[in-house]
């Protein structure tokens, strides 16, 4: 989505490797730029997190986890729209994300579109840091 002639920045941390291309290829077409990390450590010293405009991050990865890195997000960019995905079904870390502050959490197989709403509504309705 072109805001100002610029790309808004969509960046997603996975472990597994098809996902981090299916989150790529999915918001790359529907014009948005897009970085991918496969752990919490590789996007935090990537130093990306400033031009974010948009954060989806896997719940169980090896290392820091999405829930982790959401609190660590939301210390630094407190308006910064966090998307947590995960492959196991667990309502009390759903819950938890959400209290937190996610926007959305979502089960993996996720459907594309529901994943586009959320990150166009994310971007549109979220003032930027």
């Amino acid at each position: 989505m072109l805001v100002d002639g610029a790309k808004h920045l969509v960046v997603g941390v996975d472990d597994d490797f098809r996902v981090r291309e299916s989150i790529a290829r999915l918001t790359e077409s529907a014009g948005y730029a897009s970085l991918v990390f496969p752990s919490a450590e590789a996007l935090l010293e990537s130093g990306t997190l400033a031009g974010t405009a948009c954060l989806i991050t896997d719940v169980r990865m090896p290392g820091m986890d999405g829930l982790e890195l959401q609190r660590h997000v939301k210390t630094g960019y407190p308006r910064l729209p966090v998307i947590l995905i995960s492959a196991h079904v667990d309502d009390e870390v759903r819950r938890h994300a959400l209290d937190e502050g996610a926007v959305d959490f979502l089960y993996k197989p996720f459907d594309g579109e529901e994943l586009l709403r959320l990150i166009n509504r994310a971007v549109t309705e979220t003032p930027q840091n």
